[in-house]
C-alpha cells in the first residue's frame, strides 16, 4: 500500500463476497450452456414416445384382425349363398368347419390358438322364405405392449347370414 492506504483484499467485498460471486458466475454460465441438454431431454421423452409408437402399432394390428374377421364372415356368407343356390343345403357344422378353414388359410392366416367359431340357427326365423344362421367368430389378438402390462385380448365379430330356402 502507498502512503496510508489500507491493504486491498484479493476478494472484493471480503472473503465471503468472493464465494458469492463465484457461485453467481458459475450459475450464470450453466444457464447459458446448453451442451448435452438435447440428450437429457430425449432421455426424458423417449419412453413416452416409444409407448405411443407401440400403441399406434397395436391399434393397427387390432384393426387388421377386425378387418380379417369381417372378410372371413363375408367369404362364408358367399359360400353359403352359392351352395344354397345350387340346392346344396349346408348344416351348421359344415359352415363352422368352412369358416375355420378360411380363417386359418391365406390371406387371413389367423392363429389356430385363440380362434373360436360358432354357427347357430335361431329357433325363430326373422325372414319368411329364408334360413337364418348366426356366425360368430372370436379371435385372440397378440399384444406387443406387454412391457406396460397390456396382455393379449379378444375381438368378437358376429353376423347374421340369410339364405333363400
Amino acid at each position: 500500500p502507498r502512503g496510508g492506504e489500507a491493504p486491498r483484499s484479493p476478494h472484493p467485498g471480503g472473503p465471503h463476497g468472493a464465494d458469492l460471486m463465484t457461485w453467481r458466475n458459475m450459475f450464470s454460465r450453466l444457464t447459458r450452456d446448453s451442451r448435452g441438454s438435447a440428450i437429457v431431454e430425449f432421455g426424458l421423452l423417449a419412453p413416452a414416445l416409444i409407448v405411443m409408437l407401440l400403441a399406434v402399432l397395436q391399434f393397427g394390428i387390432a384393426m387388421q384382425e377386425y378387418n380379417a374377421l369381417r372378410g372371413i364372415a363375408g367369404d362364408v356368407e358367399r359360400y353359403a349363398a352359392v351352395n344354397y343356390q345350387t340346392n346344396n343345403k349346408l348344416t351348421t357344422a359344415q359352415l363352422q368347419s368352412y369358416t375355420q378353414s378360411v380363417a386359418l388359410a391365406a390371406p387371413y392366416n389367423l392363429p389356430s390358438n385363440g380362434l373360436l367359431v360358432t354357427v347357430t340357427q335361431p329357433a325363430t326365423q326373422r325372414v319368411a322364405g329364408a334360413t337364418e344362421y348366426t356366425l360368430s367368430i372370436r379371435a385372440q389378438v397378440s399384444s406387443i405392449m406387454g412391457i406396460i402390462g397390456l396382455r393379449d385380448y379378444y375381438l368378437n365379430y358376429s353376423k347374421p347370414i340369410f339364405v333363400l330356402s
